[in-house]
């Protein structure tokens, strides 16, 4: 099933993020994860890339049993991070025998130590780039590309960014995905101001519900997303009770999945670290709710 289908239908889209595991007991909670999360309807799930050995090869199987053995649509990422031209159009090919349909197209961090991204010899510079070379190539999947609400981290200003963003859009990406973010207000100054620079796609919003305070403070440092400070103070006044803490995140990710549906988000990107208790906690209150229906009764009256 192509995403851009998803996006056309009635309902919001629902996607999970995973990550490809370093050890077999991951990978089995990885799957435990998937099964866990798979009555919940969602509409596919996503698969990070890491640039070489077994973390690349394990993308691409991921991808395959999701598809195969728990019947989700599963969207590969790749990045430029490590790969000539020649290595790109390889994974390409084993993710189109895959049976991948659809791929997120990245530029990708620098490697952990260096701070600089450098494109290998021979290799692509930009995510713009290797969504012209999906789109060009001989194979036939649909595009997808990220987008940073708060700015990416390299970009000169906003303006510079939404002015690269439209770039990957016109290679080719045909939907967005943003980095994760606390405060809906970011999500729809963004989605505003893409809409003024040109940019026409869907922008799926993505959230992560906090399980662990400590941790998401971790994963906004190293993407450079911001805590609103009532959330930041809110959790702190919890003194690190694990418990208290993922209670407390469930309830924010849900308030916050709600507003923006309510609002017109075309769908939820979660990001649940490969763990289901509080993303299924979540998807399973709005699948309750059902928020997205309050806006066609406003459009309706």
């Amino acid at each position: 099933m192509r995403i851009t289908e998803a996006l056309e239908g009635p309902e919001p889209v629902f996607s999970f993020e995973f990550f490809p595991p370093k050890t077999r007991e991951g990978l089995e909670q990885l799957f435990e994860t998937v099964e866990t999360l798979r009555p919940l309807g969602p509409d596919f799930v996503s698969v990070t890339y890491g640039a070489g050995g077994s973390t690349r090869d394990g993308t691409v199987d991921i991808v395959r049993r999701i598809k195969d053995e728990h019947e989700i649509e599963a969207m590969a990422h790749l990045s430029c991070v490590g790969e000539t031209r020649e290595g790109l159009a390889t994974i390409l090919d084993r993710f189109a025998e895959a049976g991948v349909e659809n791929i997120l197209a990245l530029r990708g961090d620098p490697p952990r130590g260096e701070t600089v991204f450098e494109a290998t010899e021979g290799g692509l510079r930009s995510a713009t780039e290797l969504t012209e070379l999906i789109a060009s190539g001989p194979w036939d999947f649909t595009i997808g590309g990220a987008c940073f609400p708060e700015v990416h981290p390299e970009a000169a200003s906003p303006e510079d960014d939404l002015r690269y963003l439209r770039t990957k859009v016109d290679a080719g990406a045909s939907f967005l995905i943003t980095q994760l973010f606390f405060d809906n207000a970011v999500y729809w100054e963004f989605v505003e101001a893409a809409r003024g620079a040109g940019i026409t796609v869907p922008i799926i919003p993505g959230v992560i519900p906090i399980a662990s305070y400590a941790q998401a403070a971790r994963i906004c440092s190293l993407c450079d997303a911001s805590i609103p400070p009532d959330l930041e103070g809110a959790m702190q006044a919890l003194g690190g009770d694990l418990e208290a803490e993922a209670l407390l995140g469930v309830a924010y990710a849900s308030r916050q999945c709600e507003e923006l549906l309510a609002g017109g988000a075309p769908g939820i990107q979660f990001y649940p670290l490969n763990r289901a208790p509080a993303t299924r906690a979540v998807l399973s209150a709005l699948r309750a709710s059902r928020p997205w229906e309050r806006l066609r009764e406003r459009v309706s009256t």
